[in-house]
């Protein structure tokens, strides 16, 4: 059962709005994004009810990506009540991204 869900332009505002989230901006053509799939499915397990992880299609959203200037994919954002604490560019270890987010959720 997939613990990471998508979010969209329409949603987005929404969905980071609480507590921690992970946002991963891909691509299904992307080959490092398709590396990425079952870490954040590795990630999301290990880190349940400490944050939220999900994914944006940059192809088929364009406002988000744009507003936070994503020039390469996969890029990672974590937002900590709808701010961004972090972002990472490229693909990352789930021992990097666990990291990350044990940073932000004291």
């Amino acid at each position: 059962m997939s613990h990471v869900t998508a979010t969209t332009d329409a949603s987005f505002d929404s969905d980071i709005s609480k507590g921690l989230v992970l946002v991963d901006f891909w691509a299904v053509w992307c080959g490092p994004c398709q590396v990425m799939l079952p870490r954040l499915e590795e990630l999301s397990g290990k880190v349940a009810g400490k944050a939220t992880i999900m994914k944006m299609d940059v192809d088929q959203n364009n406002d988000v990506p744009g507003k936070f200037g994503i020039m390469s994919i996969p890029t990672i954002i974590l937002f900590k009540d709808g701010e961004v604490v972090e972002k990472a560019v490229g693909t990352r270890e789930v021992s990097e991204l666990e990291t990350m987010i044990a940073k932000h959720s004291a």
